[in-house]
């Protein structure tokens, strides 16, 4: 345990000294030696260095957008009755993860982290009708998002056209603003992305075809879960798991990419092992690639696996561990808060 409790300190160590001025903070991507050690690209090896690649943050972002983002039009009607449209890109994290906002922030070069200590939540966001056009636009129109969050981002592209065309009406505006809002999502809808394979994933290859590397990092560092569980009353198991209750053609795809099963529930779905063969590949396919608090408790889970495996007593406080630090949050000055 001496190990992996070392590694939670480095890790706090480390996010104390990102805050620098102006926000323009050097990150760390799941640094705990600077070794340009090979990962799992679906297929091939890449080096760590691409890592930094503009292309691959692009889709890595759209894969945390897929999971934590929201592409939102807004509303402010003034006293005197008249609309003030607003649009905002926003990714939500608890305070926990504010090392992953600043590290948006710092690759995009753009946008501004809010922070709400009251509610313990923080948001990286960018309303600036330019750099939405410049910056967002661009990467989501290059990199397509593939949940059903693809209908909202056009209906926020659609509202962006009507808000800056100066041959309407502020009245036609809110008219057309209104209507568009209304719009809501049809219960079969699939991102168009999936067209490349007509819609439907019957093996590995069909999937990588759509589902980059950058872009399941990114989804799982917003939605996976790496995690213990109990089995019985002497042993606890490596599991890992992500569940969506819309887009089952997405859990699919990570399911044949990462060779696990998925499982209907009632009210949602879910890919989730706990075979130890597919956690040890799971391990590999993402060593030193996420950003954020997700990667410090990837660490922690993968080293027990690999130190600790079949020991209860060690892997009950490595779990109890990982629930500490899920419970930390950070102020504004990223430091832990008391």
């Amino acid at each position: 345990m001496k190990k992996i409790n070392s590694i939670f300190f480095i890790w706090v160590r480390q996010f104390a000294w990102l805050y620098i001025k102006n926000n323009h903070q050097r990150l760390n991507v799941e640094h705990l030696n600077n070794n340009y050690e090979l990962i799992h690209n679906h297929s091939k090896f890449i080096n760590r260095s691409q890592l930094y690649d503009k292309e691959n943050f692009y889709q890595w972002l759209v894969g945390f957008t897929d999971g934590d983002g929201s592409f939102t039009i807004y509303r402010q009607i003034s006293k005197i009755g008249q609309s003030n449209w607003s649009l905002f890109y926003k990714i939500n994290q608890s305070n926990y993860n504010l090392r992953v906002l600043y590290y948006i922030k710092k690759e995009l070069g753009y946008g501004s982290v809010q922070i709400e200590n009251n509610r313990n939540m923080a948001d990286f966001r960018i309303r600036d009708k330019i750099v939405i056009k410049k910056v967002i636009f661009l990467i989501f129109d290059k990199y397509p998002l593939l949940t059903s969050k693809y209908f909202k981002y056009m209906k926020f592209k659609k509202a962006y056209d009507i808000i800056t065309d100066s041959n309407i009406s502020n009245e036609e505006k809110d008219e057309l603003l209104l209507k568009l809002m209304d719009k809501t999502l049809p219960s079969n809808f699939i991102s168009p992305a999936w067209q490349k394979v007509n819609n439907e994933i019957r093996n590995t290859n069909e999937a990588k075809v759509v589902m980059s590397k950058f872009w399941l990092i990114g989804f799982t560092e917003a939605e996976g879960s790496f995690y213990l569980v109990q089995k019985d009353a002497s042993r606890l198991v490596h599991a890992f798991e992500i569940t969506q209750k819309l887009d089952i053609i997405i859990l699919y795809s990570i399911a044949h990419i990462l060779d696990i099963s998925v499982k209907n529930k009632k009210k949602y779905n879910t890919v989730v092992t706990t075979n130890s063969w597919a956690i040890f590949n799971i391990i590999n396919y993402f060593k030193n690639t996420m950003k954020g608090m997700k990667a410090l408790e990837y660490r922690i889970w993968s080293q027990s696996f690999k130190l600790y495996k079949g020991d209860y007593q060690k892997l009950n406080r490595t779990r109890d561990l990982i629930r500490k630090i899920r419970l930390i949050r950070f102020d504004k000055n990223c430091r832990v808060k008391d």
